[in-house]
């Protein structure tokens, strides 16, 4: 099977095995590409690899592709909100008219459940019926794995966790990108952390150093190493948020895990037991006393695995 996981600034893809092996990766970078030109890169690096397989004796029997956004199998479009032109972009079309070979089966869903999707072939969560992979990186999603089925709700949204509400009171920030990931992703704490710059003059931070534009999420964990009390303050704060949305997630869907990846875990993996400790005192207890809580251990080919998966799922649900 052939894997494609598109990213806001590259695409891997990858070769698989029927029982998981990778045999061959490329990556291609989208260098400023937009709308049409992202789906005929994607078109190349499939044909490329096509090449690759007929060159070693390797038969494609199905092509998975992980996207960053929303999939609606509905409509066959795709919305990905970092790549320019994609709000209803057909990229099964494209990919299928253009392809080398025709006839092989191509299979499309978000990165969220392609992460699960990842855990579930490869990861912690093997053999689970029921988990949830918590993806945190510039934003925030969850893939959901129920009943042995990746669950997406009815236009591809479901897990969108970033606009969970953590407080009653709205602000125009959190309808632009969610009170959750407003603290707790990625951006959030960079951002967090600015805002707490501004509004503690009189703190003495290391953080000061670097300008309100640049400052990162890794700066504030390099921080936070120092005892920086903007970095303590703005960490502690997305630990809060992680571990009582994760409780949310227990008592909504009975887990019998909760896998924690993406860019932030991560660093923020050292920070496990705190989650797991807040996640405590808010879960429903007897659904809490049943779950694992823990980080991935796939790291950054998460999405290229679900891909391959995916692939493979999509030749399993026709037989």
């Amino acid at each position: 099977m052939i894997g494609i996981d598109l990213g806001g600034t590259k695409a891997a893809g990858g070769i698989f095995q029927l029982e998981g092996a990778l045999l061959t990766k490329e990556v291609k970078k989208l260098e400023g590409r937009t709308g049409e030109a992202v789906g005929m890169l994607i078109v190349d690096l499939v044909n490329e690899l096509l090449h690759t397989a007929e060159e070693e004796g390797w038969q494609v029997t199905a092509i998975g592709i992980c996207v960053p956004g929303i999939y609606d199998e509905n409509t066959n479009t795709v919305w990905a909100p970092n790549i320019p032109g994609w709000e209803e972009f057909k990229l099964k079309d494209v990919v299928e008219k253009g392809i080398n070979i025709s006839g092989i089966p191509v299979a499309i869903d978000n990165d969220r459940s392609c992460s699960i999707l990842a855990e579930v072939w490869k990861g912690k969560a093997k053999g689970c019926k029921h988990a949830l992979f918590v993806t945190v990186g510039t934003g925030i999603g969850v893939g959901i794995w129920a009943n042995g089925t990746v669950l997406n709700g009815a236009h591809g949204i479901a897990g969108s966790i970033g606009w969970m509400g953590m407080d009653v009171a709205l602000s125009s920030t959190d309808r632009q990108r969610g009170n959750l990931e407003q603290y707790a992703s990625g951006s959030g704490i960079s951002s967090h952390a600015a805002k707490l710059l501004e509004e503690s003059p009189e703190v003495e931070s290391g953080l000061r150093k670097i300008s309100k534009e640049t400052l990162s999420t890794e700066d504030v964990f390099k921080a936070y190493e120092t005892d920086d009390p903007i970095a303590v303050s703005a960490l502690e704060t997305a630990i809060s948020y992680w571990g009582v949305f994760a409780a949310n997630l227990i008592s909504t869907f009975n887990p019998e895990k909760i896998i924690f990846g993406g860019g932030v875990f991560g660093p923020a993996s050292q920070f496990m037991d705190k989650i797991i400790s807040v996640s405590e005192q808010w879960a429903q207890p007897i659904s809490f006393g049943k779950v694992t809580i823990e980080a991935s251990t796939l790291e950054g080919d998460a999405g290229l695995v679900g891909a391959g998966y995916l692939a493979l799922k999509s030749l399993r649900d026709k037989v």
